[in-house]
């Protein structure tokens, strides 16, 4: 194994897709439901791969191809030993919702000041993780690792070989119900990270505010929180939606002026409270600390503002499950405008729980009187008022959007990643 530990070292870098060599690359043929990676070892070498690992016997046919009996666990291994090498701080972090949105801002505000290596995107799962820390070098100050779960015990996987230092929680929801069986199974899986940090007797960060969060902190470990208690080692207060979320924030001896970011919704407000408390927690100074915050532009679907010639988007469709549905209505309800409209689209992987937290979402409409557009079997299918127009498919909605010419509106799309929100954009 040492042996083939210092393939990593003698290349530049790994790869595990044959169609984005680089030169001198650790080729590493993972498989997938519907391929074989080690199919592709000659193509890799080929374009320039300095070595292959393979996890099949057949294809372990050239000097310069490794034979392993695993290819995804020699990568989380190679991850897990490079990782052990650095001394530096590392950040997990994990929840139901706002994981890639707290990462993106706190890397944004630590960069002020710091090296930063950070998840790219949202690969932060069993081969996202791995490939983030191989990506580990000696500029680096400090790492953060955004881990996402969709079962049991996934979490612990990636702390075993993330080894994190720190961590935080962003919240504890109704998501992936279909991998976890109910609300204890997230509850059980995302505090699997709250575990390992007791156990490397590092530090949690949290939000105050959340009573699931604070009822669960484990016992033998330092924490620092944010919230809007004045109790808080970082307290915000939230100022306005205009749509950006305006908002101050104070620590002891420290009393920031009204920040305006780049964000919509008041969900996002903990996500920018959560970015200063590491930034205070690893000294950047306060004006750094606004300066970052200021900084970071969304992208991706996530919490946007969109102007078109009509209407004024808010483009939160990267995905949705109960909890980040319901904390978006509730924002957009916040919103200072008569002039509003919400475009849903379903929730999936939610498995037996899918109709009633739909009928739930139907509910808070109704008690919001916000009016309502739903995209998807699964509102189709509910039997109630509260939605002004329901649309099986995407196309049938395109077809109505383009006779209607909606205008003069704020219009939040919100629904799971598969429905494809997103492509409503053209018509609005």
């Amino acid at each position: 194994m040492e042996k083939l530990l210092d393939l990593f070292y003698a290349s530049t870098g790994v790869c595990t897709d044959s169609r984005n060599i680089v030169k001198d690359c650790l080729f590493i043929a993972l498989s997938g439901l519907n391929f074989n990676g080690n199919e592709f070892a000659k193509d890799a070498l080929d374009k320039g791969a300095k070595y292959c690992i393979v996890d099949d016997a057949r294809f372990a046919n050239n000097p310069n191809c490794f034979l392993v009996e695993n290819c995804l666990q020699f990568l989380q291994y190679l991850a897990q030993q490079h990782r052990m090498k650095f001394s530096i701080p590392v950040i997990g972090i994990t929840g139901s919702n706002g994981k890639t949105s707290t990462k993106e801002l706190v890397h944004a505000v630590l960069a002020e000041k710091y090296e930063v290596l950070s998840t790219i995107g949202n690969l932060n799962n069993h081969i996202g993780v791995p490939l983030t820390l191989l990506r580990l070098t000696a500029k680096h100050d400090i790492a953060i690792i955004e881990m996402g779960a969709n079962k049991h015990k996934d979490i612990e996987e990636l702390c075993a070989i993330a080894r994190p230092t720190h961590g935080i929680i962003t919240n504890i929801g109704k998501a992936h119900l279909e991998g976890f069986g109910d609300f204890d199974g997230v509850l059980q899986t995302k505090k699997e990270l709250y575990d390992t940090i007791e156990s490397a007797k590092g530090l949690v960060v949290y939000n105050a505010d959340d009573v699931t969060l604070q009822s669960n902190l484990p016992n033998q470990t330092n924490v620092f929180s944010y919230g809007t208690d004045s109790s808080c080692n970082i307290a915000g207060e939230l100022v306005a939606l205009t749509p950006f979320i305006q908002f101050r924030w104070s620590k002891s001896g420290y009393h920031s002026p009204v920040l305006t970011g780049n964000m919509v919704g008041k969900y996002n407000f903990y996500n920018y409270l959560a970015a200063i408390a590491f930034g205070d927690i690893f000294h950047v100074s306060e004006e750094a600390i606004n300066r970052g915050i200021a900084s970071y532009m969304p992208e991706n679907n996530r919490s946007q503002v969109k102007k078109t010639e009509r209407n004024t988007l808010i483009l939160d469709c990267y995905n949705a499950n109960p909890t980040s549905m319901l904390s978006a209505l509730e924002s957009f309800h916040l919103l200072e405008s008569n002039q509003k409209l919400v475009i849903l689209g379903d929730m999936l992987e939610l498995g037996k729980e899918t109709a009633r937290e739909h009928a739930n979402i139907a509910k808070k409409i109704k008690e919001l009187n916000v009016r309502c557009i739903t995209i998807g079997q699964h509102f189709f299918e509910l039997d109630t008022t509260a939605i002004e127009q329901k649309f099986l498919t995407k196309e049938d909605a395109i077809l109505y959007l383009k006779q209607t010419k909606i205008s003069d509106q704020y219009i939040l799309l919100k629904g799971s990643r598969g429905i494809g929100l997103e492509e409503l954009e053209t018509y609005l």
